[in-house]
């Protein structure tokens, strides 16, 4: 895509990118010309214009002069043209002392920390809250009720806690179910949910397992108490900035965005697209799959602990968003969130 651009091209689209940012209204080649100092005549400009609409770069809304640049021209702005400002120290403060403020109660913490993306970026703020299972196990109780019903209670060392109900084809004592406790608490210590499932796995298949009828037992139990993780809470905070965007000044298309935002399901997919990349992610309209945010972008980076990323936290913007001052809020509080929870995991 870069090598059909020239020099000339990238400056016009550019000044034209730049100014729809600003203005949100289409922009024209006087505009260009005047406040950008580009050293062409507007005729010239009014040319390099028609070759970028035909490349596919900028759109003619309706019949005036100026031209909106495409989610395409977004796309070659962000990969190619766009610098990335430094976070200042008032905001890199903010962010920090904000979150660290609320270490006690995660899900205060999660909550603070899209209240703070969308504070500062003046967007929508989101942040994916992390699986149980991407947390560090602390304890696990399984206690008896009626008949082979048997309760398991998860403990994460966040503080999280998990029940589940399970059945039990055999019949099992409370004082059985304590002995299993206590094995399961001795080897899945330090790990998180995901790699203590792996290593219930490993002492499944070890061969004095099949001779120890009760360390069997609890690795039975403990495999049907960790199956089928859902998926993490979602937070949102400052819906209300998004609409105020003139892109959504059109009724219809304010409730068709608002309609999304509750449906967390779809948000939910789009976030877990960024957990499995290392770094910013950015989907910009159509590239957000659902039709609903067509016009609009996700930047998204994910939280990770050490080397095991967590759940992903991001921007929900129109397209013609400020990137360069957007993108470095993002990534300092995908890090800052990341090293707290890390501190908490201890």
């Amino acid at each position: 895509m870069e090598e059909t651009l020239t020099a000339r091209d990238r400056q016009v689209l550019q000044a034209i990118i730049m100014d729809y940012i600003q203005s949100a209204e289409p922009v024209g080649s006087r505009t260009v010309s005047k406040k950008y100092k580009i050293d062409l005549s507007p005729a010239t400009i009014r040319n390099v214009m028609a070759d970028l609409e035909e490349m596919g770069f900028l759109r003619q809304p309706h019949t005036s002069a100026g031209r909106v640049p495409t989610d395409r021209a977004f796309r070659f702005y962000v990969d190619s043209i766009l610098e990335v400002r430094i976070l200042n120290k008032i905001d890199q403060d903010r962010i920090k002392s904000g979150l660290e403020h609320e270490k006690t109660d995660i899900n205060e913490m999660m909550k603070r920390a899209s209240s703070l993306l969308s504070l500062l970026s003046k967007q929508t703020g989101v942040v994916l809250a992390p699986r149980f299972g991407s947390n560090v196990f602390k304890h696990i109780e399984f206690i008896k009720l009626r008949e082979n019903k048997i309760l398991v209670i998860i403990v994460s060392k966040l503080g999280e806690v998990q029940n589940k109900l399970i059945e039990c084809d055999e019949h099992m004592s409370q004082d059985e179910l304590d002995k299993y406790s206590r094995y399961l608490n001795e080897i899945m210590g330090g790990l998180s949910l995901v790699e203590a499932k792996r290593k219930i796995m490993e002492e499944m298949k070890k061969e004095k397992v099949l001779f120890d009828k009760l360390m069997y037992r609890a690795l039975q139990l403990s495999q049907k108490a960790l199956e089928d993780e859902g998926e993490g809470d979602l937070y949102i905070e400052g819906k209300t900035n998004i609409i105020r965007s003139p892109e959504f000044a059109d009724v219809e298309k304010m409730r068709i965005l608002l309609l999304a935002f509750e449906e967390k399901t779809k948000l939910v997919k789009l976030l877990d697209k960024a957990l499995s990349v290392q770094g910013i992610q950015i989907f910009i309209g159509v590239e957000n799959e659902f039709n609903e945010m067509k016009d609009c972008t996700v930047v998204a980076a994910p939280y990770s602990r050490q080397n095991f990323t967590l759940g992903t936290l991001g921007v929900i913007g129109p397209t013609r968003m400020d990137y360069s001052s957007i993108i470095p809020i993002v990534d300092y509080t995908a890090k800052i969130l990341g090293k707290i929870l890390k501190n908490m995991n201890g």
